[in-house]
């Protein structure tokens, strides 16, 4: 199974590289620097189909018929 068709599995969250602006806007809303956040390994599938390389910030959005729209964010590290 190929990353793209991983990504588009409906239990897979959206999954969003942010520039270095908006993260700086997240270091600074929350009060924590980059290496302050949750994890996740740059071998990640959803994070490989982004491009993203270790050092980025990826917006995870969440949505469930319980709890609605949940956000999260993560620092890409290697892996």
């Amino acid at each position: 199974m190929s990353d793209r068709t991983i990504i588009r599995h409906e239990y897979v969250p959206e999954h969003i590289l942010l520039s270095k602006e908006e993260a700086e806007e997240v270091f600074k809303r929350y009060h924590v620097k980059p290496n302050q956040l949750p994890f996740i390994l740059a071998s990640d599938p959803a994070i490989r189909n982004l491009n993203a390389k270790p050092g980025d910030i990826v917006k995870i959005i969440r949505r469930s018929p319980t709890a609605g729209v949940s956000i999260y964010y993560r620092y890409v590290v290697e892996g």
